[in-house]
């Protein structure tokens, strides 16, 4: 841990009610360390590296993560990120940025003295990283199937010495979140070419999922457990689940809760079934007009649980709360709002009042 803190050599924090809650990543402003600060102080049980795409590129998600790469480099061109013959000055930056939040929380632990059951990192996923760069020629990398396999390879070689810093300086176990908002898109073959007239080839789900499982397989080889993100209206939940992450989270609103399809409510009890844990986003990731109550944030999460046919405790034991998404398009106050209130709501879950018919 930070110099502050390694004197105090803190213990390992004790579970308490309200851990089973967390944040996305994403975080507004500009401040790492205030950021971090605020994320240690209101989820101790599982508090994470700050995202802060407030301060342009290099902090956004692709690129925090091609500043992982181990042999590979990026760039940026007008069109976005695209790969490069060597780092310069765009991929410093990008490694400068994480390097700094990485000792932003290490930095916030010392101050609070912390050693929490688990903290949590963040990176965009193998087809959500080669979707969102080029290659030289202006074509997505996911086009080129050699050079998707060196990127996978390059980020799983990046991702496990990123965990084994993470653990070194915190002391303790590592949460790997693994964000594929692409991979829909990927899946339906719906994202667009250079030209922006046609669009690319939909990848078939076996070559979805091995890829996938290369990253999950990687994270795991450093330590970590591992939870797949995708806040889509429309993840294609069987097939994360088939690649066998310790936790798949959604958000829960945009899948319409209780009144999902019946094949989403199938692959959540799937999910559920096979004890994989659900983090559900119920919080807004951003204002909201009124201030919510706590029993109305509830209610989805309630309901799903009677619609799948779980016992309610289920929420307590096998689901963490987390907003909806991440929290950047969020004012600060309601950043620090909806992080607490998540935490509010895990406790419910584990301790619930009356009326909510447990």
């Amino acid at each position: 841990m930070s110099e502050t803190s390694a004197s105090a050599a803190p213990e390992a924090r004790e579970p308490q009610p309200g851990d089973r809650a967390t944040g996305l990543g994403s975080w507004p402003g500009t401040d790492a360390r205030e950021a971090a600060r605020t994320i240690v102080g209101e989820v101790p049980g599982l508090p994470y590296v700050p995202e802060l795409p407030a301060r342009g590129a290099g902090a956004d998600m692709v690129g925090r993560t091609a500043a992982l790469l181990v042999d590979l480099a990026v760039e940026v061109w007008p069109s976005g990120w695209r790969v490069a013959r060597r780092p310069g000055v765009e991929h410093r930056r990008a490694e400068e940025l994480l390097a700094r939040d990485v000792d932003a929380l290490d930095e916030a632990l010392g101050e609070a003295g912390a050693r929490p059951p688990a903290v949590k990192c963040q990176v965009a996923g193998p087809w959500t990283l080669a979707a969102g760069i080029e290659l030289r020629s202006g074509h997505r990398v996911l086009t080129d199937r050699g050079a998707l396999a060196e990127f996978a390879a390059s980020l799983g070689e990046g991702l496990r010495t990123h965990v084994a810093e993470i653990r070194r300086r915190t002391e303790a176990p590592v949460v790997v979140q693994i964000d594929e908002p692409t991979l829909p898109a990927v899946l339906a073959g719906s994202l667009k070419t250079p030209s922006g007239y046609g669009t690319v080839g939909a990848v078939p789900g076996a070559e979805a999922r091995a890829l996938l499982e290369s990253a999950i397989g990687a994270a795991r080889d450093a330590g970590a457990t591992t939870v797949v993100h995708c806040c889509h209206p429309t993840p294609p939940l069987a097939l994360i689940q088939a690649t066998r992450p310790d936790a798949v989270a959604v958000d829960l609103g945009a899948l319409g809760g209780p009144d999902a399809p019946k094949e989403v409510l199938d692959a959540l009890g799937e999910i559920w079934e096979a004890g994989t844990e659900l983090w559900l986003g119920v919080v807004p990731s951003t204002d909201p007009a009124a201030k919510p109550e706590l029993d109305a944030l509830a209610r989805p999460a309630l309901d799903l649980a009677d619609r799948l046919g779980f016992d309610r405790a289920r929420l307590a034991d096998r689901a963490v709360v987390t907003p909806t998404c991440g929290l950047a398009g969020a004012s600060p106050g309601w950043a620090r709002r909806a992080t607490s209130t998540s935490v509010e709501l895990a406790r419910a879950f584990l301790d619930p009042p009356e009326g909510w018919g447990y």
